[in-house]
Formats: C-alpha cells, sequence, structure tokens
C-alpha cells in the first residue's frame, strides 16, 4: 500500500484544473450498456475506479479504450453477468443490473461493495425494477434478474437516492411505455447522465428536478459526449486554499453545482470570486466554524462533510456538522483529533471547536472523502503528517500528490 507523507503548514498559491467527475462519468459509462453503437466520452479521470468499470465493461462484452482523457466504448457482444472480483471493489458497479435487463432480459450481478460509510442497501434499486417487470432471486450473493422486456411504470422512490434514480432511468430509457419517477434525487451527475442519454436518442424530461419522466425508445445510437467536471473535487480544492491560508485559481470549475459548498465557505470568511469556469480562492483573515447538514442535492453534499470539518477544526468559535444522509460518515473523526482536532461526537452530529493549530502525526484513511480531510488537515498542521491507506483516494481523486505540488504543498507518495 501507498502513504502520502506531507510536511505542512504551507500556503497553496497558483492555478489548478479541475478533473472530470468520477460520479458523472461512472453511470454514464455503465449507461453505454444500452447504446447500439459507438460511444466517445470526453473529460473521463483516469482513476481506480473508472478502470476499475471499464474492466468490467470488458467482461460484460463491451469493447473499450481509454486514451488520456478519453473513452471510445461500444457494446458488441454482451454477457449478462458482471463477477464478484470487480462488483465488490465499487458499489456502482451494481448500476449495470437494470441496462442488462433492458437489453438481454437477464442479468446476474454480484451485491455490491465499495466505501464502508453506510449500508447504502439496493433495495429500491430493486424494487422499482420489479415494478417495471423485472423478476429477481438471491443466488450465492448474486442477484439474479429476469425479464419478458422491461415496461413503464409510475415509481415512488422512499428516499431520493442518487444510484437508484440513475438505475432506473437507465433501464427506463428502452422499456415500453413512460416511467415516472417520483422524489428523484436531483445531483448535477444525474442530470449530466440524462443529457448524455439524451444525446443518444433517449426522451429524458424533468431531470434536475425531483420528478422524472422517461418515454421508452426502441434504441439508441451512438454519440459524443463531454463528461462534467467534478464538483467534490473542486470542493476540495476550495477548502485548501481556505485550510493553507492560500490563494488557488480553480480552471474548469462547476460554480452552479458548488452553490451549497460555496455559500458556506463564505459564511467561514473566504473570498471565492469569479464568473464562468473559473474561480479564484483565497483568504485574507481569520475563517469562523459555522453549522450545517447534509442533504441531498441542492442541500451540503455529504461528500464534503469530511472536508468542512479539517477546515472548522482550525477556524475560530465552534460549530455543530450533523450528517444527514450516512449513518456511519463520521469515522475520520477520530484520525482528525489524532492531529489536534477538538471535536465531539453525539449520534448523528459533531460538535467542532476550532484550535489554534494541528500537529503532524500518522493517520489512517477509512474512506474515499475520509483521505481527503486528513491530507487537507496534513496540509495546515505544523510538522509532518503520514496518511496510510490512500488507495481510497486513488478512487476519486486525480493525480492529487501531483496537483498539490504544483501549487507548492510538500507532499510525496510512498510504499508503506
Amino acid at each position: 500500500m501507498d502513504k502520502f507523507v506531507i510536511d505542512g503548514g504551507i500556503p497553496l498559491r497558483g492555478q489548478v484544473v479541475i478533473s472530470g467527475s468520477k460520479n458523472a462519468a461512472l453511470p454514464i459509462l455503465l449507461a453505454a450498456i444500452l447504446v447500439d453503437g459507438e460511444v466517445r466520452l470526453s473529460n473521463v479521470p483516469h482513476l481506480r475506479d473508472i478502470v476499475t468499470t471499464l474492466n468490467l465493461l470488458a467482461l460484460l462484452g463491451c469493447r473499450a479504450e481509454f486514451h488520456g482523457d478519453e473513452v471510445l466504448l461500444h457494446s458488441c457482444d454482451l454477457k449478462p453477468e458482471a463477477p464478484y472480483d470487480l462488483v465488490r471493489t465499487m458499489r456502482a458497479s451494481v448500476l449495470c443490473l437494470g441496462p442488462l435487463l433492458a437489453r438481454l432480459g437477464t442479468a446476474r450481478v454480484s451485491l455490491p461493495g465499495g466505501c464502508a460509510i453506510g449500508a447504502r442497501p439496493v433495495d429500491m434499486h430493486l424494487r422499482g425494477l420489479e415494478q417495471m417487470g423485472a423478476v429477481f432471486e438471491l443466488e450465492d450473493g448474486d442477484i439474479v434478474g429476469n425479464c419478458d422486456g422491461l415496461h413503464g411504470a409510475h415509481i415512488h422512490l422512499d428516499f431520493p437516492t442518487v444510484g437508484g434514480t440513475e438505475h432506473l432511468i437507465m433501464a427506463a430509457t428502452l422499456a415500453k411505455g413512460k416511467t415516472i419517477l417520483e422524489n428523484a434525487a436531483r445531483e448535477p451527475e444525474i442530470q449530466d447522465l440524462a443529457e448524455f442519454l439524451n444525446t443518444c436518442g433517449a426522451k429524458i424530461s424533468g431531470h434536475g428536478t425531483s420528478v422524472i419522466q422517461i418515454e421508452g425508445v426502441e434504441s439508441l445510437h451512438g454519440t459524443s459526449y463531454k463528461v462534467m467536471s467534478d464538483r467534490i473535487e473542486a470542493g476540495t480544492y476550495l477548502v485548501a486554499a481556505g485550510i493553507t491560508k492560500g490563494d488557488l485559481e480553480l480552471v474548469d470549475c462547476p460554480v452552479d453545482a458548488l452553490e451549497a459548498v460555496i455559500s458556506k465557505l463564505r459564511a467561514m470568511g473566504m473570498h471565492i470570486e469569479g464568473d464562468g469556469s473559473n474561480v479564484r480562492a483565497y483568504v485574507d483573515g481569520p475563517l469562523h466554524c459555522v453549522d450545517l447538514t447534509t442533504r441531498p442535492y441542492p442541500g451540503f453534499p455529504t461528500d464534503m462533510q469530511a472536508q468542512i470539518m479539517a477546515l472548522m477544526s482550525c477556524s475560530h468559535g465552534a460549530g455543530i456538522i450533523t450528517e444527514g444522509i450516512f449513518e456511519n460518515r463520521f469515522m475520520h473523526v477520530q484520525e482528525l483529533c489524532r492531529l489536534g482536532a477538538h471535536i465531539t461526537l453525539s449520534g448523528q452530529s459533531a460538535m467542532v471547536r476550532g484550535v489554534e493549530g494541528l500537529k503532524g502525526a500518522t493517520v489512517m484513511a477509512s474512506d474515499l472523502r475520509a483521505s481527503a480531510c486528513l491530507v487537507l488537515a496534513g496540509l495546515a498542521a505544523s510538522g509532518r503528517t503520514e496518511v496510510r491507506r490512500i488507495y481510497h483516494l486513488d478512487r476519486g481523486y486525480e493525480q492529487m500528490e501531483v496537483k498539490l505540488s504544483q501549487l507548492g504543498a510538500k507532499i510525496y507518495r510512498e510504499r508503506e
């Protein structure tokens, strides 16, 4: 395993280009299963989860080539089985189930794995697909599904699940008749998926709202499409500017998708300015803690909770962070406390009291965003910090140590 070694206390300065969105690219890649023709995607980040998805697609019979930030896909000889060895490493892999059912009428997909941040069950995915005509059984840890063609349905989601909304949109594109999704998730990545499918000939409307309508079509054709920029990577670098008292310009920053994050950072005292896709973030005075609760989009994203907790740990005053999405997403708290943070947990809330400064220590990453949180804290801490188990980080941040080094950070990747 690799680790990051960080000598902290250096203000970051310079320009950083935001990569394509992992959370948008993954469902779009799996949606290529639905397409009868060649798909060319650009702005695809080179990440472990992307490579895992391409390997999965290859096993499913979808020819895939990855060059630079472009991926070329062609579903030419589809097979219905997604094996455990690949699916166990990434929860998003389960999203191949619906597209396989829509194209082949049968699928066998292992139960998914991924970060240990909560249950994230696939029950809502399966119930929605059952309403569309699929029948499921659990065999030896695999979900086995069959259908005699999917049909449209009126589906009300118990919770605005992102993965469930994406999954049912994909399956419904080739279903007979109209599908209506109520209480659908509204995340920008879902909007990106719908826009991609529409360029392939799908008939999807209402994406970005809580009611999405999909009129099924006979087939989808190939297309070229640019994946949106990664709002969570952009938010992480905004926090990096704040926590190091630096001055950064973010290029290709999805500003509109970051409204909730930018609002909180400004409330803490950061300056964030710019128009279009270029944003300047800097600090010229003290930062102050705030209260926040993570919510489904357009609320504050759970994927930014750990990063802003690191920033609050070395800000003035105190604030309460309440986790409203996942039930087990405070595993980074203990590690932040090893760096000198003052955080008290109570159920799904964390009271953060700012301290004068963090001090370097050896810490262990427990999931993707916790990894980013600990790297940010290490950048601000005096002395040396080692962040272990950064394989989590490689799943979601493209060349993070390279980008940070170019901004002036002293950060190195080493073998543990």
